[in-house]
């Protein structure tokens, strides 16, 4: 199969979910699997047809969350909480995005060369820091009600 070609996987109501690649039931540990190679695929629920990619992915990180070392603390978890319906939402989901976006091609790239650990800490640090300034720089852009009122006064 090409690796660009959207893989199909379809979840039934007896909670099952089928690969129509393979022609053959998976379980949540080969859809991770799926995700660690970087196959796309898409999640379909059977009946309706609905997109449930998003909510099988959710499943897969909470098995994450509960055995080893988690990500998100307790209070990690209430702040993300709070962010939902809050007017920075859009913000905070599209910097959680473009973050981890970087943070996977520095990781691409550490592999890749593996050099200096310090040096590559501080590249690391110098991208961390300019995507927050730009997040930062756009929100106080896009806030600021008076942004556009300045140049027609100044006119």
């Amino acid at each position: 199969m090409n690796q660009n070609t959207m893989r199909i996987i379809k979840k039934y109501p007896n909670r099952r979910l089928y690969d129509t690649e393979v022609s053959s039931y998976i379980t949540l540990v080969d859809v991770r699997n799926l995700v660690v190679e970087g196959v796309p695929f898409r999640i379909l629920d059977a009946k309706t047809e609905d997109d449930i990619t998003r909510n099988i992915l959710l499943q897969i990180i909470l098995e994450q969350e509960e055995k080893g070392e988690p990500i998100f603390t307790s209070e990690t978890l209430m702040q993300l909480i709070r962010c939902y319906g809050d007017t920075f939402q859009d913000m905070l989901a599209n910097y959680f995005e473009r973050s981890l976006e970087l943070f996977s091609k520095q990781q691409v790239e550490f592999h890749n060369k593996m050099y200096n650990p310090l040096a590559f800490m501080s590249t690391i640090a110098e991208q961390n820091i300019k995507l927050w300034n730009d997040v930062q720089d756009n929100f106080l852009r896009t806030a600021n009600p008076l942004n556009g009122q300045n140049s027609q006064k100044d006119k």
